[in-house]
């Protein structure tokens, strides 16, 4: 089969109102566009009638792909699904509820052909809505913005726009798991991508109910704990575990010579004295997560070298 220039993927959770609507506007955006496309919508696992939507609209038009799962998973595994089967040179992603608008992808497009290897929607006209939605959905995805922003280096407005585009090497360079689909422009620039940000269009849902919510803050803090982690020391554990130990160890160490002296110089009662007791948690403490440190560097060399997986990424080759 002739390999598509553009691959278009659609976590779909419970749209079945909104699927038909969706493909009134995506499939005349696309044919403007004039490069050759393919979609991939993905049931995660709906409980109403989306996968019967999705067979009426495939056989409709066979370049239409549907994946079905057997239970709901969540959107990051509905976009690693998708991101599994593209073909396509460039990967653009959407959700499925009317929001996003399928007249906004030239736009990335466009941004793409300046050299960027990822190029993200920034929804500017979501803050004008009701108080209540403000505060329930615009503080907390705010917050959530300037956190992933700080933490990771890169800054985008608007990490929870599903519109991104990407280039087919990078998604498939990325193995996702948990909830970390919001966090794909920073984890790919751990690659050495170019991130770029465009403004598109927003628009209000009218189907369903929004699937986020005020527990998005700790779900985030969460999830960035651990992208931290792997995009920071994921290949050398030693330097985070080992350095904990080493402050713990070090600051029980001192306070013991502190004790100690006291001891010896002004004949001071050690047994009643938590300070003793501290020390030795500290000590032991700091034992144990060099020990970790070590027992990780053991892990990701045996995860490396068994799956002879690479350490690095190589964007192009001459010669």
């Amino acid at each position: 089969m002739e390999r598509p220039k553009l691959s278009i993927v659609l976590p779909i959770y419970n749209e079945a109102q909104s699927l038909p609507h969706l493909l009134e506007e995506l499939t005349p955006a696309l044919e403007a566009i004039g490069k050759s496309y393919e979609i991939i919508c993905v049931d995660d696992g709906s409980k109403d009638n989306s996968f019967e939507e999705l067979k009426k609209l495939h056989q409709q038009d066979n370049r239409l792909r549907v994946i079905r799962f057997r239970r709901n998973f969540g959107q990051t595994a509905a976009f690693a699904a998708g991101f599994d089967r593209v073909r396509g040179e460039i990967v653009i992603t959407m959700d499925a509820d009317l929001q996003n608008d399928p007249a906004d992808i030239p736009k990335l497009l466009a941004k793409m052909d300046e050299g960027y290897d990822v190029v993200s929607g920034w929804r500017m006209g979501r803050w004008r809505e009701s108080v209540g939605s403000f505060i329930t959905r615009k503080i907390p995805s705010a917050t959530a913005n300037w956190l992933i922003s700080k933490v990771t280096g890169v800054v985008l407005h608007d990490y929870g726009c599903a519109l991104k585009a990407y280039r087919y090497d990078v998604v498939k360079s990325i193995n996702l798991y948990g909830d970390l689909h919001r966090f794909l422009p920073a984890i790919a620039s751990y690659y050495g991508v170019e991130v770029a940000e465009v403004s598109v269009g927003y628009r209000s849902r009218q189907f369903g109910n929004s699937k986020y919510g005020l527990n998005r803050i700790i779900r985030v803090i969460l999830d960035l704990i651990t992208v931290t982690f792997l995009l920071n020391y994921s290949t050398r554990p030693i330097q985070i575990f080992g350095l904990l130990g080493l402050s713990c160890f070090g600051v029980g160490v001192i306070t013991g010579i502190y004790l100690t002296l006291t001891k010896l110089l002004y004949g001071a009662s050690l047994a009643n004295r938590p300070l003793l007791w501290l020390v030795m948690l500290l000590v032991m403490i700091g034992i144990q997560l060099v020990m970790m440190g070590l027992l990780g560097e053991m892990i990701v060399r045996t995860y490396h070298e068994s799956q002879n997986k690479s350490i690095y990424a190589v964007r192009e080759e001459l010669g």
